[in-house]
Formats: structure tokens, sequence, C-alpha cells
């Protein structure tokens, strides 16, 4: 009775997540077709597009938003992306706090399966902790971005341009409302480049990893234990998520910075100090960001293939950001070398990685990318005049939630457009969903049966 109980919260929960995410999208598609949110008439299928993208924090668009959305466009769409960037169940929260309704014990089962935490103890404290940290530094984000953005656009304007780029940013959208051609203008600019990339990488830690992090730094000082050992008291999971982190983004900026050299359409014209700035920027942004501080069109073949791969990983769990995440190729990785040497379990810094965190994590891998292989296949078939690998970057980033675009979706046709919408929707809940799915499963009375085993031939 209660494995049944379990298994229909965690279904419940899943619900949840799924229909409203969907539900925001509607709504928002709705607020954004209106005539009072647009400078001239918008197609509905431009502004769900848009809504998709922005709640699925993206950031490809059909449309320029700094030429089609009036202020008032521009506030819907800067909420709809800080909601999809916190999530359905954070502004669900949010909003119980504000109108101070009590959160039950069901709706605490749902933030902890959620965010994966080990009790049911603090969840509230847990989530406002989240939108506090969330709106401190998406503030210092907008503070630093207006030292550049108030002397150029003015006060008032420069003050909205800050805000909107911070949370943008911080929620890994991608969304800009500078125009056409995203942050290249500002290639050159180490104020704009540095607080995008501190922002990015802060959103896509995830909120697990902030709470970490925050509670054994807070130990160290108040108890004056060795700096030192931060490190080893940190969890797994903040463990694995900081050296994956370090690991890609260190691959990702030296394989741009030397791909992309002396490519003229990229970053070939700038001096040593610019191209060492916008590679580190080139390899932060494909983490599910979006933002684009050089031509992606322009980039080499080599670069785009880079590109694809490390917008399939993403970011990190309970986070702003997309991808299969981090945690999730370092188990897979873990796992092949565990295999290699021989060992029966899946170890990492000292521990075993539980059989059924494995068998999910494969499990999302597969799925993720049978989702990817079918976007590929549609769209090269719906649209035969394309490049192949331009069509690949376009899915690649829709699905892993990124929104840089070799200058393709505004070319797509409107049933192209939808497939990727619905690519960035499974991008976006698919790992929390899937997860949630097959957890439930794992626990479930069915799976204690235990059967005869034979082998099968592998490879």
């Amino acid at each position: 009775m209660k494995n049944k109980s379990l298994r229909k919260m965690s279904l419940n929960t899943m619900q949840k997540i799924a229909v409203g995410f969907l539900g925001v999208i509607l709504l928002g598609a709705v607020l954004l077709w209106l005539p009072v949110s647009n400078q001239e008439p918008i197609a509905f299928a431009d502004a769900l597009f848009t809504a998709v993208s922005a709640v699925c924090v993206t950031g490809l668009v059909t449309i320029t938003p700094a030429v089609q959305f009036t202020v008032i466009g521009k506030g819907i769409l800067l909420v709809l992306i800080q909601i999809g960037g916190l999530g359905v169940i954070a502004c669900m929260v949010a909003f119980f706090l504000i109108i101070k309704k009590k959160i039950t014990m069901k709706e605490r089962v749902v933030i902890q399966q959620t965010y994966s935490l080990d009790t049911l103890t603090g969840m509230v404290q847990f989530v406002i902790r989240i939108l506090r940290g969330t709106f401190v530094v998406e503030g210092i984000g907008a503070l630093l971005y207006s030292i550049r953005f108030i002397p150029e656009y003015g006060l008032v304007e420069g003050i909205c341009y800050s805000v909107f780029h911070a949370v943008s940013a911080f929620c890994n959208a991608g969304i800009d409302i500078l125009g056409s051609s995203s942050y290249i203008g500002y290639v050159k600019s180490p104020i704009v480049s540095f607080t995008t990339i501190f922002l990015i990488v802060i959103g896509g830690l995830g909120f697990p990893v902030w709470h970490d992090i925050y509670t054994n730094t807070k130990r160290v000082i108040t108890q004056r234990q060795p700096a030192r050992r931060l490190f080893m008291r940190l969890k797994l999971q903040t463990k694995i998520v900081l050296t994956m982190t370090a690991v890609l983004l260190i691959a990702g900026f030296l394989g741009f910075f030397v791909l992309e050299y002396k490519n003229p359409e990229t970053i070939g014209g700038l001096n040593f100090w610019q191209k060492l700035m916008a590679s580190g920027f080139q390899s932060v942004t494909t983490r599910t960001a979006g933002f684009a501080s050089v031509s992606q069109a322009g980039l080499t073949s080599g670069s785009k293939l880079l590109a694809c791969i490390l917008m399939f990983v993403g970011g990190s769990p309970a986070g702003t950001a997309g991808g299969v995440k981090t945690t999730t190729v370092a188990m897979l990785l873990l796992t092949g070398v565990g295999v290699l040497k021989g060992k029966r379990d899946t170890e990492c810094f000292g521990r075993k990685i539980e059989p059924s965190v494995v068998r999910s994590g494969i499990a999302i891998i597969l799925l993720t990318f049978l989702f990817w292989l079918s976007g590929v296949t549609l769209i090269t078939v719906l649209e035969p005049g394309i490049d192949f690998l331009r069509i690949m970057y376009e899915v690649t980033s829709a699905m892993a939630t990124v929104g840089l675009t070799a200058d393709l979706t505004p070319e797509l046709s409107r049933i192209s457009q939808a497939v990727l919408m619905v690519l960035m929707y499974v991008g976006r809940i698919g790992p929390i969903t899937l997860a949630l799915v097959f957890a439930g499963r794992a626990n479930s009375a069915s799976q204690l049966r235990d059967l005869p085993e034979k082998r099968i031939m592998l490879g």
C-alpha cells in the first residue's frame, strides 16, 4: 500500500510540473499575442513560439523581440523567463507565501521530489533561499550591466536593459532585447562578457549545489574549520557538478580558441586577449545560455560540432540550465570506466552510486538522444534544401534549451518550427519528468520480484 502511494505521488508530481509549464506557456502566448504587447500585429504562431522559448528558457525566436514587442510585451517576456528559470514549483511556493497560504504536506513532498532532497524538513526555507539567492545574484548582475548600459542608453532605459538581461542570463534563457545581433556588438566589452559569464555559470550550477556550498562555507567560517577541507565536506553531487563544469568549460574554451583563432567571421579580427574572452564566452554560452558574442553561422564546422556536444550535455540538475546534465554524463563516463576496470559498481570520490540512479541516467540519455534524432530527421525531411549541420545545430540548441542559432529558425516552415517547440518543451521538463517516472517505477512492488538470470552477447 505504501509503495502504491509513493508511485501515485511521483506521477502526480510529474504531471504538475508538465501541466504547469504548459499552462504558463499558453497563457504567455495569449498575452504576447495581444495588440498591447506588440509594435505591429504578430501571428499567434510567433507569439506561441516566443512563449515556449521564454518559459523553456531556450532563446530561439522567430521574431526580433527588441523590435516586435512594446514595453508591456517585454515585461511579459521577462516574467515568463523568470518563471521558466525558477520553475513552476518554486513560483507556486512564492505565490503561496505572498498570499500567506499554508504549504501542505503534499506540497512539501512535491518540493522534495522536484529538487531530489533527502528530507522533508525545511522545504519552505529551502525554496525561500532559492528565491532570495536568485534575486540577489540577478541584482548583482543588473548592477554590473548598468555600468555599460546606462551610459549607452540613458538612466531609465539602461536600468531596464540591465535588469532584463541579468534575469535572462541567470535563467540561461539567452533572449535579449538588443536587436538581431545578440551580444555581438559587445564582444570586446569585459563588463558585458564577464557579467554574462558569471550569471550563466551561477544559474547553471543548480540550486541544491548553491545550498550545499553555502551551508559548508558558513560552517567553515562560524566553526573556524580549515578552508582546505571545504571540498571534502561537500556532497557527492556538488563535487561532481563542480568538477564536470570546470572540465567542460576549460575544454570548450580551448577548443573554440584553437578552432576559431584565424576565422575572420568570428574571432579572427580580434586581438589576443579579446580572442581569449570571446572563446571563454562561447564555451560558457553553449552550456544552455544562448547569448552569442560572435556569429554562430560563421563558426567552423569543427566548432559547431563541439558546440553541439557541449549543448547536449548542458548544465546541472535543479537549476536554470538544460541538456542531459553534467551529473548524468559523469555517471555514464564513470560507469564505462568501471566496466573497463572490471569493477562491479559505479564509483566516484570514494562513494558508490546507486544502481537505480545509473539506470535512470542511462534512460534519460537514451530518450533524450531519441527525441533529438527524431527532430533532426523530421526537419531534414521537411527542409531538404538546408545544410545538415545547420539543422543539427538548431535541433540540438532546441532540445538542450540553449537558444544559440545558426540564423536558421526564422527561415523554417511552421511545421519545422512546431517540431522545435516540442523539443524545447521536452528538453525543459524531460530530465525532471523522466527521473520522477523511473524513480517511481524502480521503487514499485512489481520490481521486487527475482527472475532467473540469463546472459546475452554484447558488443
